[in-house]
């Protein structure tokens, strides 16, 4: 059985090119690029509060308190805790639900995509000091449906929308160091 070896080059050239590409890596992802997680490793657990609701959109503040633990869950490596066990709370509230017109159609005038914004403030607290980590005034996303004919998206299709969006953009604004 003829077996095929690598030729002595070909190895060298490997080894250098695997150690050129640890060595451009760093150990804290502050100071370039990094293996390590962006979030605070000294915290290993969160509290979500549901969220409060000065909109007139009845039903968000549920929604997005699901959908902000199910995205730290999915993309953090803490875990979601209820209560005082925690480490660190986030808390906030929606502040402001509106709907804009993205497009209207040109014979009609009438609208065919809208956008639904989701404005809150929010806080992140290291529990064991009260220390404010981040805090976010006036933090918004925003997702489009289209409700014209034809279509026919529903105006939970851009809650839903929005909502996921909002979650995943403030877990994102929970990384140290940015």
């Amino acid at each position: 059985m003829n077996r095929r070896t690598a030729s002595p080059l070909v190895l060298a050239s490997l080894a250098l090119g695997a150690a050129l590409l640890l060595c451009g890596c760093s150990s804290d992802p502050r100071a370039g690029y990094s293996f390590q997680s962006t979030f605070d490793d000294t915290i290993t657990s969160v509290s979500v509060p549901m969220f409060g609701n000065r909109s007139y959109s009845y039903g968000l503040e549920q929604q997005l308190t699901e959908a902000i633990i199910a995205e730290i869950r999915r993309s953090t490596p803490w875990r979601v805790v209820e209560g005082s066990a925690s480490q660190a709370t986030l808390s906030g509230v929606i502040t402001r639900s509106e709907l804009r017109k993205v497009t209207t159609g040109r014979t009609t005038g009438l609208v065919e995509t809208q956008a639904l914004v989701l404005t809150v403030d929010f806080d992140f607290r290291d529990a064991r000091t009260g220390k404010t980590l981040t805090a976010r005034r006036s933090f918004s996303a925003a997702e489009s449906f289209v409700p014209a004919q034809g279509v026919n998206e529903r105006l939970g299709t851009g809650e839903a929308a929005a909502v996921q969006s909002l979650a995943q953009a403030i877990v994102n604004e929970l990384r140290s160091g940015w």
